[in-house]
């Protein structure tokens, strides 16, 4: 068996922002592959992985004894980090769920304002970019990350006490300063008209993402 484990771009990038000899929650971890490819390179000290379902973390634990990490990794089930102690962690990934769950998972806890939080939202990341705003935090990275057919955003925060009032540019777009994908753009583009004909107005975003791309 190999001594890594490969992981996708959209898992590669979210796992280059968890910050070196740290502890990480892997909320809703699926197979695991992010906390063992971190404890496998040495990145992290130990990591706790967690899913609201038994079938995936059936998967991650079995990828933890594969490795010989049941002392590094602790697997379990939890309904966001319900499960998780404060101080068992000090980064929390919060990946592939959308932007809705992630919000939530976070006003459910309230110790996520003494973490290193990083987010991948599979849907909807103006909605978490909005939580970390309205809540205090401030974003660190933010950026679009190609993956085969699809494109994802991935962004990392901390609490700095500063509470923002992010209209919908700011949540749409963050601290992104690289555009240059433009199909992620152009999709958000078709997203948000395809929205404002319903009645909602965000002319102000087209018009932000427009003079962008």
């Amino acid at each position: 068996m190999s001594s890594t484990v490969k992981l996708s771009p959209r898992l590669s990038a979210c796992a280059d922002l968890v910050q070196s000899g740290k502890r990480l929650a892997d909320v809703g971890c699926d197979h695991g592959y992010v906390p063992v490819s971190l404890v496998l390179d040495g990145k992290i000290k130990s990591a706790v992985a967690c899913d609201i379902n038994e079938g995936p973390l059936k998967s991650c634990i079995s990828l933890v004894k594969d490795f010989g990490l049941e002392d590094k990794i602790r697997c379990v089930i939890s309904d966001g980090l319900k499960s998780v102690d404060e101080n068992e962690v000090d980064e929390i990934l919060l990946a592939g769920m959308g932007g809705e769950l992630i919000a939530d998972i976070l006003n459910s806890c309230a110790y996520t304002v003494k973490k290193h939080v990083i987010i991948n939202a599979m849907t909807h990341p103006e909605i978490a970019r909005k939580w970390l705003y309205n809540n205090g935090f401030r974003i660190l990275n933010d950026f679009v990350v190609p993956d085969g057919r699809h494109h994802y955003s991935v962004f990392d925060a901390v609490y700095c006490g500063e509470y923002t009032y992010a209209d919908d540019v700011k949540c749409f777009l963050g601290e992104i300063n690289d555009f240059s994908d433009r199909e992620y753009f152009l999709h958000l583009l078709s997203y948000l008209k395809n929205k404002q004909k319903g009645g909602t107005d965000y002319s102000a975003v087209i018009t932000a993402i427009e003079e962008k791309i």
